[in-house]
C-alpha cells in the first residue's frame, strides 16, 4: 500500500499480518494485512477497535460466533465491521480477540468479548463503515483492505 514503510513491507514478505490508523478529515482510516483474507479481516476489525480503545489490559469475559453469509470480499469486511459496531451500541461490549475461518464458504468469526464499561476509552467510537474509497484483495505478499469508518 501506498505510505508502507520499509518495516511493514518486510513483515508482509514474511507471512505476517498487522494493521495501522492512518490521518483522514475526521474519520478513522484503517490499513490491515495479512497472509489469507480471513486474517487481513481480523486485522482490519482489531484496528478499528484499536483506534478508540486500549485492550492491553483487558481480558474478554465471553466468547461468541458469527456466521457471515459468503459474499463479495467488500462485503465481508463491511459485515464484520459493522458487526463490532453493533456490539458496541447494543450489548456494550467490545471485541478484544478475533478469529476468522471460512466454512462451507461463509465466513466464520469467533470474537472473545469485553465489557466496554471494563475498557479504557481512549478515542472516538465508530458509528459505521463508509464504502468510500473501500479495498480489499489479494497481492504479492498476501491480502490488504482500506476502510474509513465514520466516527
Amino acid at each position: 500500500m501506498v505510505g508502507d514503510t520499509d518495516d511493514d513491507i518486510e513483515t508482509r514478505r514474511s507471512g505476517g499480518s498487522g494493521h495501522r490508523a492512518v490521518p483522514h478529515t475526521a474519520d478513522v482510516r484503517i490499513e490491515a494485512w495479512g497472509a489469507s483474507r480471513e486474517r487481513c479481516l481480523v486485522e482490519a476489525a482489531l484496528g478499528m477497535v484499536e483506534c478508540f480503545a486500549d485492550l492491553t489490559a483487558v481480558r474478554p469475559t465471553s466468547v461468541e460466533r458469527v456466521r457471515f453469509a459468503e459474499e463479495s470480499d467488500e462485503d465481508l469486511l463491511t459485515a464484520l465491521l459493522d458487526e463490532v459496531v453493533f456490539r458496541l451500541d447494543v450489548d456494550g461490549r467490545v471485541p478484544v480477540d478475533l478469529e476468522a475461518d471460512t466454512t462451507d464458504g461463509d465466513l466464520d468469526v469467533r470474537l472473545a468479548l469485553a465489557d466496554l464499561a471494563d475498557v479504557e476509552v481512549t478515542g472516538a467510537t465508530p458509528k459505521g463503515v463508509s464504502w468510500h474509497g473501500l479495498h480489499i484483495g489479494p497481492g504479492p505478499y498476501g491480502w490488504s483492505c482500506e476502510v474509513t469508518v465514520d466516527v
